[in-house]
C-alpha cells in the first residue's frame, strides 16, 4: 500500500476506483496542481463534500460517524456521507460493490485508513481528491472534467460551472456530456441528475457568499491565492491543453 509520506509527493495515475469501474472505454484522468485549480471549483467541492475539512480535528467527527453507522444498519438513508479525508482513501485503496457486506466494509475500512492519511494536510488531501473525484463514466478529476465538459482548462472556471462539477460528485457513474458540451442533466433517464444538479446550484453559491465568496472557503484549508497568481508552464502539471484521453473521449462521441 502506499504510503502517506509518498502520497505527499506523488499523486498515482490510477486509482482502485478507477480500475474497479465497469463503464467501456479507456480511464479519463490527468493530474493538476491544486495552484491551477480555479477556485470557484475548490470552494464549490468543499462546500458541497465538506465544508469543515479545515477546520475540523481529525478525518470525520466520531459522533456523526456513529450515526451514519446506526443508520446503516437500520437501513436508513446516510444522513450525512463520508468527508473528503474518508472518501479519499475510498477512491485510492478501496473497490467498488454495492452489496451491503461491500459496503459495510468499505465504510470501516475507510475510517481506519483515513486516520493515518490524515497526516498528509488538508491542501494535499483536497488535491488529491479533486484529481480522483468522478465526474462521469471513466472519467476522473477536475482536470479532465473541466476540459470534457466545458472545453476550458481547469484554473478558468466559473461560479456556475463549479456549482455543476459539485453537483456531479455523488453521481459519477450516471452522468453524460450533452451535445455541444455542458452537461446533459436528463442523461440517466430520471429525476436523479436533474434534482442533484438542480441542488447544487441553487445552494452552493449561497452557501459560499454566507462564507465570505471563495476566498473565505479556501482559507479555511490555508489556500490564500488565486489559481491566476501561479504562472503556467507547458508541463501536465497546469492541465493548460486538452488531455490526449479527453481528445480521444470526445473523438469516440463524434464530438470532435
Amino acid at each position: 500500500m502506499v504510503t502517506p509520506v509518498v502520497l505527499r509527493v506523488w499523486t498515482p495515475p490510477r486509482t482502485m476506483f478507477m480500475l474497479t469501474d465497469e463503464a467501456g472505454g479507456p480511464t479519463v484522468f490527468q493530474a493538476v496542481s491544486l495552484d491551477h485549480i480555479s477556485r470557484h471549483y475548490v470552494a464549490a467541492v468543499l462546500v458541497h463534500e465538506d465544508a469543515r475539512l479545515g477546520t475540523r480535528t481529525g478525518p470525520f467527527d466520531v459522533g456523526v460517524f456513529n450515526e451514519r453507522i446506526g443508520a446503516f444498519l437500520s437501513g436508513k438513508e446516510d444522513p450525512s456521507g463520508s468527508t473528503i479525508p474518508q472518501q479519499l482513501v475510498k477512491n485510492i485503496f478501496l473497490i467498488r460493490g454495492e452489496w451491503q457486506i461491500v459496503k459495510a466494509a468499505r465504510k470501516v475500512a475507510e475510517s481506519v485508513l483515513s486516520y493515518p492519511y490524515n497526516l498528509m494536510g488538508d491542501k494535499r488531501q483536497l488535491e488529491l481528491y479533486l484529481n480522483y473525484a468522478q465526474f462521469g463514466p471513466n472519467l476522473y478529476g477536475v482536470c479532465a472534467a473541466s476540459w470534457y465538459y466545458f472545453n476550458r482548462p481547469p484554473w478558468d472556471g466559473n461560479p456556475w460551472d463549479a456549482a455543476t462539477l459539485a453537483g456531479l460528485l455523488p453521481l459519477g457513474e450516471d452522468v453524460r456530456r450533452a451535445p455541444g458540451g455542458g452537461v446533459d442533466i436528463e442523461s440517466d433517464g430520471t429525476w436523479l441528475v436533474a434534482s442533484t444538479v438542480a441542488n447544487a446550484r441553487n445552494k452552493v453559491p449561497q452557501r459560499i457568499r454566507e462564507m465570505g465568496d471563495w476566498e473565505g472557503v479556501v482559507d479555511t484549508v490555508g489556500i490564500t491565492d488565486s489559481a491566476g497568481d501561479h504562472t503556467l508552464g507547458d508541463d501536465s502539471g497546469s492541465c493548460s491543453s486538452m488531455p490526449r484521453s479527453v481528445a480521444d473521449r470526445l473523438a469516440a462521441e463524434g464530438a470532435r
